[in-house]
């Protein structure tokens, strides 16, 4: 299956490729770009290698996965954001990861709200959640910036986590109608 490319004013969203993995290891590889993140160790290179290499097949599974975000003007990849199947319950979540130069700048909101439209309108999801630890307000913001809304606390991964989510109709009343 090939990875849909999205496009907003300021990003592209692509699917990975192993062209990605030094840019990308050297986003993981710092501990507080993973600070809200249940494993905060950074990551080896070569588990970044096998991270890649194994989107292709999450992408086949569910037809859809994480994206490669670059930024348009410059094309540098600037981290990640897309939609998953959490193993253990079943839920989508929509998740982002950016490196730091990138932060406080709207661009994980513009990359989720694409991400969530994207779910809604050609995967015909029917509810996406959102994840966060406790003390990591900015992420907070982005998901509801995205239209999720806060719905409970509760453990994730073996933390504390703060779930947030949107469904059909908050979608709609928040992005417009579906067939808009």
């Amino acid at each position: 299956m090939s990875v849909p490319r999205i496009e907003t004013a300021r990003l592209i969203l692509r699917g990975f490729t192993p062209a990605d993995e030094a840019s990308l290891h050297a986003i993981v590889s710092q501990r507080e770009v993973l600070r809200y993140f249940p494993r905060t160790e950074p990551w080896p290179l070569a588990n970044v290698q096998k991270w890649i290499a194994s989107q292709p097949e999450h992408w086949e599974m569910h037809g859809f996965g994480w994206y490669a975000v670059e930024q348009r003007a410059t094309q540098q990849l600037m981290g990640w954001c897309g939609l998953r199947v959490l193993e253990d319950t079943g839920e989508i979540e929509v998740l982002y990861l950016f490196d730091k130069p990138f932060w406080g700048q709207g661009y994980a909101t513009e990359a989720a709200r694409a991400c969530v439209e994207e779910g809604f309108r050609r995967y015909g999801l029917k509810l996406i959640i959102g994840l966060t630890l406790l003390g990591n307000i900015a992420s907070q913001r982005v998901l509801e910036k995205a239209g999720l809304r806060f719905l409970d606390q509760t453990p994730y991964f073996g933390v504390e986590c703060r779930r947030y989510i949107i469904d059909q109709e908050r979608f709609t009343e928040f992005y417009g109608n579906l067939h808009d």
